[in-house]
């Protein structure tokens, strides 16, 4: 189960949580996060407007987004609010949670390749992780994409380091940004197809940097399909431009000629 370094959530935090018991004045909520700490939801908190019934609103066993409205370590109390949570950060939270969830696994994966338990994992990786990155997935992606070097400053020693390279750089799918954009070549000579396609190929090969991904598809004379995917929009788009000037000056250097057009909605 994903967790935290700390003991207890902060005021105004966004939590996982499972309700484990509906009452007429409110509900408890398990923090998922916290060691499965207990939270109450008041009756109040839990719908805008007169509620006539909670149970039409929760139910034991429901897995729920609460914001943290108030905490009292010393008495364990902690106050949470389903009704004050908007539907854009449900979803955020929620997915921030699967992905936490991923990337426990493999902090796991690479904890049984230096034969250690899980706890062992969090306290000697996953809350350097947290505490670094906001959450662990987002260090294991920026591993997977730029090395152990992004772990230098947490005092791992090179086993750790190396299995989590290994697991990261495996499973962890970067996120990738699409754009496409048409090109119209035209060549009067008399292997003019040859030369539409060397101006091309020569274009894919010299726009092409690691992590970035050329495609380009044959839609009908003389339209071409250009559909560049890089780590960031804008990366994507500046080399969607390079591969278009250079396929255009390539055959505009041979007698023919070229255009290029940017796809409207990505399509």
């Amino acid at each position: 189960m994903v967790r935290r370094k700390n003991e207890f959530p902060s005021p105004e935090e966004l939590v996982i949580g499972t309700i484990v018991e509906v009452f007429p004045e409110g509900a408890f909520v398990r923090l998922e996060e916290y060691g499965g700490k207990v939270g109450l939801v008041h009756l109040s908190e839990v719908a805008s407007g007169w509620i006539k019934n909670i149970r039409e609103h929760i139910r034991e066993g429901q897995t729920v987004v609460c914001r943290v409205l108030a905490v009292d370590e010393r008495r364990g109390h902690v106050d949470l609010s389903i009704r004050r949570v908007k539907e854009s950060e449900k979803a955020w939270k929620r997915e921030q949670w699967k992905r936490e969830e991923r990337a426990e696994k493999l902090l796991e994966l690479a904890a049984k390749k230096l034969k250690k338990s899980l706890d062992e994992a969090y306290e000697e990786v996953g809350f350097k992780l947290q505490e670094k990155f906001g959450d662990m997935y987002t260090g294991l992606e920026l591993v997977a994409k730029e090395g152990g070097k992004v772990l230098e400053d947490l005092g791992l020693n090179r086993k750790w380091v190396n299995a989590l390279v290994k697991v990261s750089s495996s499973l962890v799918g970067l996120p990738f940004f699409k754009v496409v954009g048409y090109l119209e070549l035209q060549s009067m000579a008399p292997d003019g197809v040859e030369k539409i396609k060397e101006a091309m190929i020569k274009a894919k090969e010299a726009a092409s940097t690691d992590g970035v991904k050329v495609e380009i598809y044959y839609v009908g004379s003389p339209r071409y399909r250009v559909e560049v995917s890089a780590s960031s929009y804008k990366e994507a788009e500046a080399v969607l431009r390079k591969v278009a000037e250079l396929a255009i000056n390539s055959i505009k250097a041979q007698g023919g000629k070229g255009e290029f057009h940017a796809a409207k909605g990505g399509k």
